[in-house]
């Protein structure tokens, strides 16, 4: 048992439906249902009876779900105390992968004050985990990426949840591959161009309303047979350098990252879709100086590689 997995039951509790918690805590219901069984297996008792209306609280299951509210609100006051008397300072940020931002982060990183007491938590994901990152997990900010045709559905999302937040970029995609493949010697590229290359794709991407597998289908370029699944950025740079085969759809890559993996980038022929970056915290957080710190590096990379 851990806190996590008292606050999957406390959502499944507010809501009444496996289904709809799944929803609310961007997970897919088969791991929140197996966590809540893990738990009752730890604890020796049924805390949800399943009905044909949803689920409600079992006798044993309301004791458990008040001591199990008073434990989540008191480790946070717990975190929250003692944080503030080591005058501990926080930077917490969810992000697409995205060589900008992290060009960003760096540069963030190098102005830390020696002084004072900081602790860093940088991931990269899609924009439901960061969501997720932000109303749960106590995150302060995030970067989100979508389709600039999906942007209704992320306003709504976001003012759902309580979040605000500002564009910071619109661009379009840019076909990466290595220096070396046979691509590099075209002068235009189509998707029939790539039949006959590995695509390489990041296996977590969201669309509204698709499954993640329906999502990935959609995501996929041309007629490639062949596609590789990764989470990593890192990873996804190191084959496209040194698989000649292989090829990626990314946002605009810095010059130092291209000449390091020896990689180019070009446009897409036909391909107008256009992405934009959201950052986004919750309306009532006011940006600490660590944050707007972030943000003037995050501007001048922006300025500096999405042109």
């Amino acid at each position: 048992m851990n806190i996590y997995h008292l606050r999957y039951a406390l959502e499944i509790a507010k809501t009444g439906s496996i289904k709809n918690a799944a929803e609310n805590l961007y997970m897919a219901q088969p791991n929140l249902s197996r966590a809540i069984k893990e738990l009752e297996n730890s604890i020796g008792i049924t805390i949800f009876e399943r009905t044909t209306k949803g689920v409600i609280p079992t006798a044993d299951g309301k004791k458990f779900l008040q001591h199990a509210k008073k434990i989540v609100s008191q480790v946070e006051e717990v975190q929250n105390l003692f944080n503030k008397r080591r005058g501990l300072s926080i930077f917490s940020i969810t992000v697409p992968r995205a060589s900008y931002i992290s060009n960003a982060f760096t540069e963030f990183s190098k102005n830390l004050n020696q002084e004072k007491l900081t602790e860093i938590f940088y991931c990269e994901s899609n924009p439901l985990k960061a969501i997720n990152n932000l109303v749960y997990e106590d995150y302060k900010l995030a970067i989100l990426r979508y389709n600039e045709r999906d942007e209704e559905y992320f306003k709504e999302l976001l003012e759902e949840k309580g979040l605000k937040g500002e564009m910071i970029a619109r661009f379009g995609m840019k076909l990466v591959f290595s220096a070396n493949s046979e691509l590099a010697s075209l002068e235009k590229i189509t998707l029939d161009n790539l039949s006959q290359f590995i695509e390489c794709s990041y296996g977590d991407q969201f669309i509204p309303s698709l499954t993640e597998e329906e999502a990935r289908e959609v995501n996929r370029m041309g007629e490639s047979k062949r596609i590789i699944y990764l989470t990593g950025r890192a990873s996804m740079f190191d084959l496209l350098s040194e698989n000649n085969q292989t090829f990626a759809r990314c946002s605009p890559i810095t010059d130092s990252m291209l000449k390091r993996y020896n990689l180019v980038q070009v446009d897409l022929e036909g391909q107008n879709d256009i992405y934009k970056d959201f950052l986004v915290y919750k309306k009532d957080y006011k940006l600490s100086e660590l944050d707007k710190n972030f943000i003037t590096e995050l501007c001048n990379s922006r300025r500096k590689y999405l042109k």
